[in-house]
């Protein structure tokens, strides 16, 4: 009699300790800065997960977007030379190479310097979870460069607080390892009304109005990119061909190319790569860009 009441115990136990462990959530995963150059943020578990090999390409691939290039990258430059840099928002037009810049210049600055520099992902929806994130990293040996990418929040969207938060320092102050990098194809991240709203609670609304506040304003650098020329589109077509290494008549690559534009309605980085890997696939190589 006395076992069995001891095996009910026990057994009550192990709920109870099943209960706790799920009201803990999952064990917090242990991070190794050594195990890749790019991770990708998992808030559920705190853990940085190892990107082995990276969705990027050479930075000298990238046409039609020089200034904004030159900038980005002398700003990373001195952000992993320890000296200051700012916060960047990247915005504009649909696939003028705006993430793909971000990637390109971390490598090629981390291949300048010889800084282990490391990039990590933060997705859209885990934007609440930034100071979750800035708590890990500034205890980093590294410097690490937040990227979040297509950024922007709806009306009754609140987590943008959180990016304001960090960007602006809040009481204890953005970490000195880490840069946040975020692209975005609208200036203004925050709809209008939401940026009204903000103004209308302001102690003194009269600034608040000149100030235009919204969180864009947050960022030290903002580098637009527009929609390209047909100059750009066809110079983009021509450094992706002699990069992959196809053998075709510049005439014929040129009217090839801007049918394909045509059939969809738009010139840009991201048209002109889908129409090299179409002319790729039919010449049967191989594309390696990273």
């Amino acid at each position: 009699m006395q076992d069995t009441k001891i095996d009910l115990l026990l057994a009550e136990m192990r709920k109870l300790n099943v209960a706790l462990e799920r009201l803990a959530g999952p064990e917090r995963a242990v991070n190794d800065w050594e195990a890749a150059e790019c991770f990708v943020w998992v808030p559920q578990t705190h853990w940085l997960q190892p990107v082995t090999k990276p969705n990027r390409i050479e930075m000298g691939l990238i046409r039609g977007v020089d200034h904004v290039r030159d900038i980005l990258h002398d700003n990373t430059l001195r952000f992993a030379r320890g000296f200051p840099a700012n916060n960047v928002l990247l915005w504009g037009a649909r696939g003028m190479g705006k993430s793909s810049l971000v990637k390109a210049v971390h490598a090629a600055v981390s291949n300048e310097t010889g800084v282990r520099v490391k990039l990590v992902e933060v997705h859209r929806e885990d934007i609440a979870t930034l100071p979750a994130l800035m708590d890990i990293l500034k205890k980093a040996p590294v410097p690490v460069l937040v990227f979040c990418d297509d950024l922007s929040f709806d009306h009754d969207d609140t987590s943008y607080k959180s990016l304001k938060a960090v960007l602006d320092g809040g009481i204890e102050g953005r970490p000195d390892n880490v840069l946040l990098y975020a692209t975005s194809n609208r200036r203004h991240l925050l709809p209008r009304d939401m940026m009204e709203n903000e103004q209308s609670t302001a102690i003194n609304p009269s600034e608040a109005v000149e100030e235009k506040v919204s969180l864009s304003d947050r960022f030290g650098l903002w580098l637009g990119f527009y929609k390209c020329s047909q100059d750009d589109y066809l110079a983009m077509i021509d450094g992706y061909a002699a990069h992959v290494g196809i053998d075709i008549e510049t005439e014929k690559l040129h009217a090839e190319a801007l049918e394909w534009s045509t059939t969809r309605g738009s010139r840009s980085g991201r048209v002109a790569f889908q129409f090299i890997q179409d002319l790729a696939g039919r010449y049967e190589k191989k594309i390696e860009l990273g």
